[in-house]
């Protein structure tokens, strides 16, 4: 099942956006801009927006009169991103992907990066975002592929599984990593009424200052804080810190460097 946006609330945005974004979502995010550009579009949909990352690349690559509205669930994240890019050009809004509050034919290219592991009925979500393009445009998206394609994401699955072996945390392996078979991705999108599907496998590195800022990316910036918290209450640091030592057992004591994979997807009518 997909997260509640409640997971994305409290002290996660924050550390989402200081940690996580720089280890692994900006290399995306920088990939889904150079895409965009090419297309010159006048009116943008952003899905999923968390923090605001994808609107930070791709605002600058756009046109002067071009509108960026960027939705998510959680709104916490939503004001965290409006803080970061105050642009009277981009429009932030509470929305469910499966259930826009758009006209048709309202955007020239729908954007999601790394939301659709999240939708709980992604057809529904791809057909809405088929709906609100007009004719000629182009829904632009990103998901991870499997964990261990991932290094630091399976490092610190692997760490937790020995942690706590008889309720291990799955939140990577069942929501991040948990949609990447490309065969079902399209026909996902075939289903919804897409018919022009393009898929690109994208590897990039993940880099960070240190294998503890690596570590504490993962443990306390995303919904892997809850799943350690509700398991012991008491136990974030020293899952932050094993995590570290694994991390740092396999790539090095300073800046360290691991491989991350995504499929970045281009569909149209």
């Amino acid at each position: 099942m997909p997260e509640p946006a409640h997971v994305f609330s409290g002290s996660i945005p924050e550390n989402y956006d200081r940690y996580m974004v720089p280890l692994i979502f900006e290399p995306y995010a920088a990939d889904l801009a150079s895409r965009v550009a090419p297309l010159a579009p006048r009116r943008v949909l952003e899905t999923a927006a968390g923090t605001g990352v994808v609107a930070r690349f791709v605002v600058p690559e756009l046109a002067p009169n071009a509108n960026y509205v960027a939705t998510d669930l959680s709104q916490p994240m939503l004001d965290f991103a409006a803080s970061a890019l105050p642009d009277a050009n981009v429009t932030w809004r509470a929305a469910d992907a499966l259930e826009l509050p758009f006209d048709d034919a309202s955007f020239d290219v729908v954007l999601c990066q790394f939301g659709a592991m999240f939708f709980p009925d992604r057809v529904r979500a791809y057909r809405e975002a088929l709906r609100v393009l007009a004719p000629g445009g182009t829904f632009l998206f990103s998901v991870w592929d499997a964990l261990d394609k991932n290094d630091f994401a399976r490092e610190v699955g692997e760490e937790l599984d020995e942690m706590f072996p008889d309720d291990p945390p799955t939140f990577m392996a069942r929501v991040p990593h948990g949609y990447h078979d490309v065969a079902r991705i399209e026909q996902d999108l075939r289903d919804a009424g897409f018919t022009r599907i393009a898929i690109d496998t994208v590897t990039a590195q993940s880099v960070a200052p240190s294998a503890l800022i690596a570590a504490t990316a993962y443990c306390q910036g995303t919904p892997v804080r809850s799943e350690i918290e509700t398991r012991d209450p008491a136990a974030l640091q020293r899952a932050t810190e094993r995590v570290a030592e694994r991390i740092a057992s396999l790539h090095g004591d300073n800046e360290v460097r691991g491989r991350i994979q995504a499929h970045v997807i281009a569909a149209s009518r």
